[in-house]
């Protein structure tokens, strides 16, 4: 049975753990619960840490798996129902309000081959500014020959929630020009960079430009052929049927003053999710597990 290693580790401001566990090493911080990233030895990395990422306290961290919570993107975008959630006259942060927040590390067990370590983020009574309800959050991480990652929400209030989330996971790529996605072929899809009409998509995916895709009713196990590195990542989602795929491609990520000028190249972000009409509605003393399992296999 491997033995964990767990070291605590501070990047500029933040406070984080690398945990390594049989062949696979992962980096995570306490503010966002976030992965930043997850590698196995002898292999190229399979979460994207951005070489440019600010570490500072309270700022969004551009790499690994940001949680985007109670809403995804813009909230304006969002279903009336999540939309009604919010009680503020001030404008809303884009997904969310729990990335810059800091996590409590909960339990971490070795359980055979494997292990698992939890976050934990209890909301206080009156919940979150502009957000009043009473939703407990734990995150979720299994370690095994894959990554498995789980997003709980239990409802503790006495009325129910709606909730819009995403795991907006940024994937290492070769060269995001030469990978393909498999498994959408058919899919009806939002293209927000035109007016957020509705495409089908035909085939696979691939990558000629700036691209922000919301798939819809997708289905659980999506794959990223890298033929350069000679493997395919394969997505196994959980309770999700929205899927967010993202590239900055070359103008976009010139104006992120926290990318590299060719960082779009190395990455690409295929966000397990539940958007649009596969918003999740908690009612008092339920709970919703929304997650993805990853793994590295060989072309």
């Amino acid at each position: 049975m491997p033995t964990p290693n767990v070291e605590a580790v501070k990047l500029d401001e933040l406070n984080c753990w690398r945990i390594r566990h049989g062949q696979a090493e992962l980096l995570v911080a306490q503010q966002g619960a976030h992965i930043l990233s997850y590698q196995l030895a002898g292999q190229p990395p399979l979460i994207w840490l951005n070489d440019e990422a600010v570490f500072k306290t309270g700022k969004n961290i551009r790499a690994g798996v940001p949680v985007c919570w109670p809403w995804f993107g813009n909230l304006d975008r969002n279903p009336a129902s999540v939309q009604a959630m919010r009680v503020s006259d001030q404008s809303a942060t884009a997904h969310g309000l729990v990335r810059a927040m800091d996590w409590e590390l909960g339990a971490i067990e070795a359980e055979g081959e494997s292990l698992k370590v939890e976050f934990v983020l209890p909301l206080p009574e009156g919940g979150l500014p502009g957000w009043p309800h009473q939703v407990d959050l734990t995150l979720s991480i299994h370690l095994n020959e894959q990554l498995h990652i789980s997003l709980t929400s239990h409802n503790r209030g006495a009325d129910s929630v709606s909730i819009s989330q995403a795991l907006h996971s940024y994937f290492a790529v070769s060269d995001i020009r030469n990978v393909h996605v498999e498994g959408l072929d058919g899919l009806n899809y939002l293209e927000t960079l035109d007016n957020w009409k509705t495409v089908t998509q035909t085939g696979d995916l691939r990558f000629t430009g700036e691209t922000d895709r919301i798939y819809l009713n997708t289905p659980a196990q999506l794959n990223i052929v890298d033929p350069d590195w000679e493997r395919s990542i394969e997505l196994t989602s959980r309770g999700s049927r929205s899927t967010v795929i993202w590239n900055p491609w070359i103008a976009r990520a010139a104006q992120f003053s926290d990318m590299a000028g060719d960082g779009w190249q190395r990455m690409l972000c295929i966000e397990t999710a539940n958007v649009m009409d596969d918003v999740v509605n908690l009612a008092p003393g339920a709970s919703h597990t929304l997650g993805v399992s990853i793994a590295s296999k060989p072309l």
